[in-house]
């Protein structure tokens, strides 16, 4: 976002599509609290009833949009394809309004380049709102690249402040299938960046990876021995995988850190806000 876009708006950038993969409320409430740390955009909504019964707020902690999914689509048939997605426009294209369609049910391609690019074009020029169109299916990095040349082709583009790509604003990309790790997003990032778009033109969205893989892998936590008194003389001890770079051990002795007491016996002795929670996490964060 830093190097191609805006910073500002990472905070909208991963949605949340977790909650259905979820293995019970529960899961999804923990899981969907976490991702609202970093995250405002969210379907989960046990998530923020979760932050909001359990971190003394009850302001609103994330938003959606309007979107299609792939029965509201083919349950027109694949005759009056481009039926459904101008329905989706009449029903919330509206100014200032944004609204997600699913556009891979038959063909991503003649949806971009025909029926959103031609037929229905001059209705999103005219919407004054945002259409985000979603593939889903394919090699995401590939398929990304390509929809972003198409739209371009169709819709015309401009160079941001950074040289980049951009296009029009009432037109994006939201890429929600075969994400599970921080990983698959950078590399579309990095398909898109050496070609010339902007980070600005795309948006993500993760399912249950999301809630469900977070594990003591994605903290790069856990209980391990750092240090062996031998003969008298402290030796380090740690593992440094060549094929794994990411899980080298930390090695040698530690200072005890003295954290604040937040609970203890039944007790609370100090209690968070999320809103607190939240600005500590994105503190930490380089966009």
């Amino acid at each position: 976002m830093r190097k191609t876009g805006t910073p500002e708006d990472a905070p909208f950038k991963l949605h949340s599509f977790g909650y259905r993969g979820a293995s019970s409320e529960e899961s999804a409430g923990i899981g969907g609290a976490a991702e609202l740390l970093t995250s405002m955009g969210t379907d989960t909504v046990a998530g923020i009833l979760t932050a909001q019964e359990y971190y003394n707020t009850e302001n609103m902690l994330g938003f959606s949009i309007n979107a299609a999914e792939h029965s509201t689509i083919t349950a027109w048939g694949k005759e009056f394809e481009k039926d459904a997605y101008e329905n989706m426009l009449n029903q919330f294209l509206k100014p200032g309004g944004i609204v997600a369609v699913v556009s891979d049910s038959y063909d991503l391609s003649n949806a971009i380049l025909n029926i959103w690019g031609k037929t229905l074009k001059q209705k999103i020029v005219n919407s004054e709102g945002v259409l985000v169109i979603r593939p889903d299916s394919g090699e995401p990095s590939e398929v990304v690249l390509r929809s972003l040349e198409q739209l371009g082709s169709c819709f015309g583009y401009t160079l941001n402040c950074k040289g980049f790509k951009i296009l029009p604003k009432y037109i994006r990309l939201i890429q929600g299938d075969g994400l599970n790790c921080a990983q698959d997003i950078e590399k579309i990032l990095v398909t898109i960046t050496e070609a010339g778009w902007s980070a600005d033109n795309l948006a993500f969205g993760m399912g249950g990876g999301s809630i469900q893989q977070i594990n003591r892998d994605t903290y790069k936590y856990a209980m391990k021995m750092s240090a062996i008194l031998v003969d008298g003389v402290w030796r380090d001890v740690y593992k440094q995988p060549a094929d794994c770079p990411w899980k080298v051990s930390k090695k040698g002795r530690f200072d005890y850190l003295n954290l604040p007491l937040v609970w203890k016996n039944g007790k609370f002795f100090r209690e968070y806000s999320f809103e607190e929670v939240r600005a500590n996490a994105m503190q930490e964060l380089v966009f």
